[in-house]
């Protein structure tokens, strides 16, 4: 480990650096390869015409913040069972991306897996982290608001004999965890829609997922975070307007799973869902969007995700990419002072 454990905001500090510089270094590489090979992003059909020059662009530049978070927790954090709980779940989720970015270059097409299979990958890992998270790493299953309310999620429990030992099966928070961890994942993956947008954002949100490790008291947590802020930063680099590699569904969704297991593991799964307000805000307009079409036959937006109706309005996608961040920051400020509220 680097640092003097004595001084958690240094390691923190530190391992934001560290991962910014793997992230830097390596992509360049990466990008290459992929150009080498031929694998570029698929442009979707109905999206604004302005992006159909994006069309080949290099993608999966999620691989390359996966390992730079990878190599940053191992040389910054102690091995915890959280640590490698959480590290394990984002990991996981990241291997689903990469396999669902694989199918779409492989077919030629902006679609991957199907929403059914994606949701089955998906459906196991939040069920086996919430298990292990609530067995292992004694996460209490309740729901904490600001202002001191707490939701006992847990009344509804089985518990079994596994050698000895029991096993709490909290069915309740099984479900909570799983609308949380999947749901985050893939709103995160809808806000990836422009040059920059994604991984602005992730950054912001695991900054402020950081602050909340570090006030728990789990500096390791908060190494983890910090890793994937800087991992976020070294991507920028490359993936700021005109974006030279896209992080693809390996990026995001691991991105939003890490974002969804910090707050179970810091008690902060209210909360976190305004730090993470822009994403719920992308995948609502979304879920709007095709449930007033089938109702009515209309369209809310000009075009959903949101951020593309702005396109559609003529705003310029840098402009919506550094307001959307704006947004971002103000929900991850919002989120932290409320935190302070929890019980």
């Amino acid at each position: 480990m680097f640092g003097n454990p004595a001084y958690p905001t240094y390691q923190a500090f530190l391992a934001l650096g560290i991962a910014a510089l793997v992230a830097m270094a390596l992509m360049p590489l990466w990008i290459r390869l992929l150009k080498f090979e031929g694998i570029g992003q698929q442009v979707r059909a109905d999206g604004p015409e302005r992006h159909l020059v994006k069309q080949g662009t290099p993608t999966m530049g999620g691989v390359v913040i996966l390992v730079a978070v990878v190599v940053t927790t191992i040389l910054m954090a102690r091995f915890t069972t959280e640590i490698a709980l959480v590290l394990g779940a984002t990991l996981a989720t990241g291997l689903l991306g990469l396999i669902d970015d694989a199918t779409s270059v492989t077919h030629g097409r902006s679609l991957g897996l199907t929403p059914h299979a994606k949701m089955i990958g998906l459906t196991l890992i939040c069920v086996t982290f919430c298990l292990l998270a609530v067995n292992l790493c004694g996460v209490e299953p309740q729901v904490r608001f600001p202002g001191g309310l707490a939701i006992d999620l847990g009344v509804l429990s089985t518990v079994v004999d596994l050698g000895g030992s029991e096993f709490s099966i909290p069915w309740l928070y099984v479900v909570f965890t799983w609308l949380l961890i999947a749901g985050l994942s893939n709103a995160v993956n809808l806000t990836d829609g422009l040059d920059g947008l994604a991984g602005g954002t992730s950054m912001i949100a695991m900054l402020i997922m950081a602050a909340f490790a570090f006030l728990t008291g789990d500096a390791n947590l908060a190494i983890f975070s910090a890793a994937c802020a800087g991992a976020c930063l070294g991507f920028l680099w490359f993936n700021c307007y005109p974006a030279s590699i896209f992080m693809g569904d390996t990026g995001s969704l691991a991105l939003g799973a890490g974002f969804a297991c910090m707050a179970i593991m810091t008690d902060t799964e209210v909360v976190s869902l305004i730090v993470g307000g822009l994403f719920i805000i992308e995948a609502l307009s979304v879920m709007i969007q095709v449930v007033s079409f089938k109702a009515t036959g209309k369209r809310v937006f000009l075009m959903a995700p949101i951020h593309h109706h702005f396109e559609k309005m003529g705003w310029a996608e840098t402009k919506v990419v550094i307001r959307f961040w704006i947004v971002a920051a103000a929900f991850g400020a919002l989120g932290l002072a409320l935190s302070f509220q929890l019980g």
